[in-house]
């Protein structure tokens, strides 16, 4: 149940940042109407010349908002997985798996010459 709802997070997240970058590629710039005001280009679209830049923006906004949420939203997944060690920190991880090297190293003899059969 976890891992489907990860997934449509995931899939959340990956539609609404191709959206904010198809909309920010959309949008034209503010120096663009100072290009248009000397007659060096047109400044008609498909909502207006100043429709479109607030529906744009506000759509933009609206996918920021989406892509946020559900970044937030798969950290907390990704921190709370089931079945995981119930560890608070990285740093406890690697004190308990040093302990338990030093705990292997203590069975390893110190040196080669243990090892030498004796005669």
């Amino acid at each position: 149940m976890q891992q489907a709802l990860m997934t449509a997070v995931l899939l959340l997240q990956v539609v609404s940042a191709l959206a904010m970058i198809g909309l920010v590629l959309v949008q034209h710039g503010k120096g663009a109407d100072m290009g248009a005001s000397f007659g060096s280009g047109a400044s008609g679209s498909l909502f207006g010349a100043t429709g479109s830049a607030n529906f744009l923006s506000r759509s933009t906004a609206v996918a920021a908002a989406v892509f946020f949420s559900s970044t937030l939203a798969l950290a907390y997944f990704g921190n709370h997985r089931a079945g995981a060690a119930e560890q608070s920190s990285v740093l406890e991880q690697a004190a308990s798996a040093a302990a338990a090297s030093a705990a292997s190293a203590a069975a390893v003899p110190a040196s080669g010459a243990a090892l030498i059969p004796n005669k």
